[in-house]
């Protein structure tokens, strides 16, 4: 088997098969981004991707300053149809670090000192008051951040397929419910807020309901990003990451250009799947 960032790592590390297919009635030849191949690194390793075009038009990638792996095309005109399909080791669950310690902004690495800063949907400058409300005396760190999420999911409500647009924290703090890129958006928001680097990641889940792409947000304490999920009482279940970013203007996995192209479906599917050797 080779080298890859997942060897050595735990029992509870699991194989997971991803599937998105998107279909189209008319692509109107227009220009696209996508971000639907995901990448091995120190979270994931990624055994096997297939990208499937029909029909067949030329595809190219290139990575964004974020890292991530975006696929450039432009569609025919009529049908059109993206199916992607991956093979994925990662943790069968997200660490977690009650009491992780706070990073002075002094000793942040140069590549996170980006996320402490307000976005166009994040505007953690408008929320230091609530933040220092909501997390009260506790610790600073990581038990600031298990704070936050808390609250989120106590104060906004998750709403599948509430909205098709951005959302941004204040706009979500204000209607009390959202989709899950939506409540990440808040509770990044209130994290930067406190100076705790947060970003957003997009990807899959295991065991979602009801299945689709998901967002979620990650933190950095303790010297290190650990996964935190507003709409999830839990951490368990696979995740494989497609993108990440400061927030959802950095991370869509599916951007076209020109007159609107609406997707006629958008089908996810995610499913533990057994051993492999390679």
């Amino acid at each position: 088997m080779p080298d890859h960032p997942r060897n050595g790592a735990t029992a509870i590390d699991t194989w997971i098969e991803t599937q998105c297919e998107i279909a189209f009635d008319d692509g109107m030849n227009a220009p696209m981004v996508l971000v639907l191949r995901p990448q091995s690194n120190a979270h994931q390793w990624v055994a096997e991707n297939r990208f499937h075009i029909d029909p067949i038009v030329t595809v190219t990638e290139y990575v964004d300053p974020y890292g991530n792996r975006g696929q450039r095309l432009t569609a025919p005109s009529g049908p059109f149809r993206i199916r992607t399909q991956s093979t994925v080791l990662t943790a069968g669950a997200a660490d977690r670090a009650p009491g992780a310690p706070f990073v002075l902004i002094q000793d942040l690495p140069p590549e996170v000192l980006t996320y402490l800063l307000p976005s166009r949907y994040c505007e953690s400058d408008r929320l230091g008051p609530d933040a220092r409300r909501i997390v009260g005396n506790r610790r600073p760190g990581y038990d600031q951040v298990a704070r936050i999420v808390e609250w989120v999911q106590q104060e906004i409500a998750y709403v599948p397929g509430s909205s098709n647009t951005l959302v941004s924290a204040m706009e979500v703090k204000a209607r009390s419910a959202g989709v899950c890129r939506d409540l990440s958006h808040l509770a990044i928001s209130l994290c930067r807020s406190l100076s705790i680097p947060a970003r957003m990641v997009v990807g899959y889940l295991e065991g979602l309901e009801p299945m689709d792409l998901h967002a979620w947000f990650e933190a950095f304490v303790g010297g290190r990003w650990y996964t935190f999920d507003p709409i999830m009482r839990h951490l368990d279940g696979g995740r494989v990451m497609l993108a990440l970013g400061r927030d959802g203007a950095d991370v869509p996995v599916f951007n076209q250009f020109g007159p609107p192209v609406i997707p006629r479906s958008i089908d996810v599917g995610v499913r533990r799947s057994g051993t492999r050797d390679f």
